[in-house]
C-alpha cells in the first residue's frame, strides 16, 4: 500500500511545530522567538500561532523576557509506558473538548492492513455516536471516515480495498460505482474536509479529515444527526482547524 504525496495542513503545522519543540529543547535556559525563527527559518506570523497553540497544550512555557522554554506536559511525557499512558490522557483530552465544542461525537480511525479501524470515540448524552448498522469495514465508500482514509491510498491500495469490500449501497445516496467513487476521490482536495451526507446511514451525516502522523493513514471524524445537518460545514471546518494538537499526540 503506497501513500499519496500530498500532506495536509495539518500535518504540515505538526511538522513545524516538532521543529520548533526540538528548537526550543536545544535551549535549556530559553530561547526567544527571533532565534526559533532563524533556527527553524519560519515565518515570524507562522510561528506566532504555532507558539501559542504549543502554550495552550503546555508543551512550551513563556519564561523570563519573553523567552520560550520546555512547558510541563512535554516534560511529564517521560519515557516508555509512563510516555505512553501521558499521550492517551491527553490525547483523550483533546478529543473529549473537541466533542465539547463542536457538539458532535468525534472520532478517531485508522487504515491498518488494510482494513478500517475505529481507534477511539469520544460521544456523550447529547452527542451520540453513529449505530454502526452495516461494518464499517465494508463501508469505506459511503461513509466521511472510509472516503478520507481512501483519498490517502494510492490507485491500486484503492482497487485492493474495493475488490475486497464491494460497494453495496446502503441508501438511495451510496455512491456504487467504483469509477464515480475513485473520480471523487481524486477531486477531493487535501485540505477539505470530506463529506457523507446520509451516504452511510438515513438520519446521519459526517465529516472526516486526514490525520497524517509519520507513515500512518489516519482521520478525525464527526457525526451529527439530520437535525443538526445545517452546523456540519462549520463544525466541519473547526474539525480541521483544530487537528493539529491530535496529529501532535500522535507524533510525540
Amino acid at each position: 500500500m503506497a501513500l499519496k504525496p500530498e500532506p495536509t495542513a495539518p500535518f504540515h503545522s505538526v511538522q513545524y511545530a516538532l521543529r520548533v519543540l526540538e528548537t526550543i529543547s536545544r535551549h535549556g535556559s530559553g530561547v526567544t522567538d527571533v532565534q526559533i525563527a532563524r533556527e527553524t527559518g519560519l515565518p515570524t506570523a507562522h510561528l506566532a500561532s504555532l507558539l501559542l497553540m504549543l502554550r495552550r497544550e503546555g508543551y512550551v512555557e513563556q519564561v523570563a523576557d519573553g523567552a520560550y522554554a520546555v512547558g510541563d506536559s512535554l516534560v511529564l511525557l517521560g519515557s516508555g509506558s509512563t510516555r505512553r499512558e501521558a499521550l492517551q490522557t491527553k490525547l483523550r483530552h483533546h478529543l473529549d473538548q473537541l466533542r465539547d465544542s463542536v457538539g458532535a461525537a468525534i472520532y478517531i480511525s485508522r487504515y491498518i492492513d488494510g482494513e478500517i479501524k475505529i481507534m477511539q470515540v469520544a460521544e456523550g448524552p447529547r452527542t451520540p455516536k453513529v449505530n454502526e448498522w452495516f461494518d464499517f469495514r465494508s463501508a469505506a465508500h459511503a461513509s466521511a471516515i472510509g472516503k478520507c482514509l481512501l483519498t490517502q491510498l494510492d490507485q491500486n491500495g484503492r482497487r485492493d480495498h474495493v475488490s475486497r469490500h464491494k460497494t453495496a449501497r446502503l441508501t438511495s445516496r451510496t455512491i456504487t460505482s467504483e469509477r464515480v467513487l475513485f473520480s471523487q476521490l481524486d477531486s477531493q482536495p487535501p485540505t477539505v474536509p470530506v463529506l457523507d451526507l446520509q451516504e452511510y446511514a438515513v438520519g446521519t451525516v459526517c465529516a472526516a479529515v486526514p490525520l497524517t502522523a509519520g507513515s500512518s493513514v489516519g482521520c478525525l471524524a464527526l457525526s451529527l444527526p439530520l437535525e443538526h445537518a445545517h452546523r456540519l460545514r462549520s463544525a466541519a471546518d473547526t474539525l480541521n482547524r483544530r487537528a493539529a494538537p491530535v496529529v501532535l499526540s500522535l507524533a510525540l
